[in-house]
């Protein structure tokens, strides 16, 4: 399985490079499905949607899907991340995509799709996989607000295949409350690992190995 979990999407040259790499051909000869599930629980205005998904459809794939996972027959959402080579899931609420996946039973899919493909994250969307995502994390990070506006107080890991938390936008202006004061408040009261990514960095995952890849910052607390 190979993961290009970002907090801002393929905003440099570093993390597109990173991309083809690990898709091992150009992207004109490859499809890529975005998936905006995420985004939909989100008020307010989707420019920083629209910018996202246009600079990924900008890279020239050979096909480029739009899937929504609610609403949709299971196996239809299979086929279409099965016809993929890129599966790009795009940010807004962790946990409306997580219930998205685990309310719909698409986890499966999703894996078996992720055997031969390349998955890319987009904040939300780099955030599911790990086996922390819990109402445990949420009171840990400070998010569960988050959590508790989709009318729900708890949330399943859909796969739980991490042992550590990713938190995006470190440094971020449209978080400007992302500063190194809150990465240490949350790591005081963490007992879980945790990657802090700012929107220029990405964690990627190759067959099990992980690293990071950034023209930007990051924090890690083991």
């Amino acid at each position: 399985m190979n993961f290009l979990l970002t907090a801002g999407g393929l905003r440099n040259e570093t993390l597109r490079d990173a991309l083809r790499d690990m898709l091992g051909r150009p992207f004109g000869a490859a499809n890529a499905v975005y998936v905006p599930t995420a985004s939909l629980a989100e008020p307010g205005d989707h420019g920083w949607f629209v910018a996202d998904m246009n600079r990924l459809y900008a890279l020239g794939w050979r096909e480029f899907d739009v899937l929504e996972l609610n609403g949709l027959p299971r196996q239809m959402v299979r086929e279409r991340l099965l016809h993929a080579d890129v599966i790009y899931v795009g940010g807004g609420s962790h946990y409306h995509l997580a219930r998205s996946i685990t309310g719909n039973g698409l986890a499966d899919g999703f894996l078996e799709a992720l055997e031969s493909r390349v998955y890319v994250g987009f904040s939300a969307g780099s955030m599911i996989f790990s086996r922390h995502l819990t109402e445990h994390s949420a009171d840990v990070i400070g998010d569960s607000a988050d959590l508790h506006v989709l009318g729900a107080t708890t949330v399943e890991p859909p796969f739980g295949l991490f042992d550590w938390y990713l938190k995006p936008h470190l440094y971020s202006p449209d978080f400007p409350e992302r500063d190194d004061a809150w990465a240490d408040r949350i790591t005081e009261r963490a007992d879980f690992p945790i990657y802090f990514i700012d929107d220029e960095t990405a964690v990627r995952v190759r067959d099990g190995e992980v690293d990071v890849v950034s023209e930007g910052r990051w924090r890690f607390h083991p």
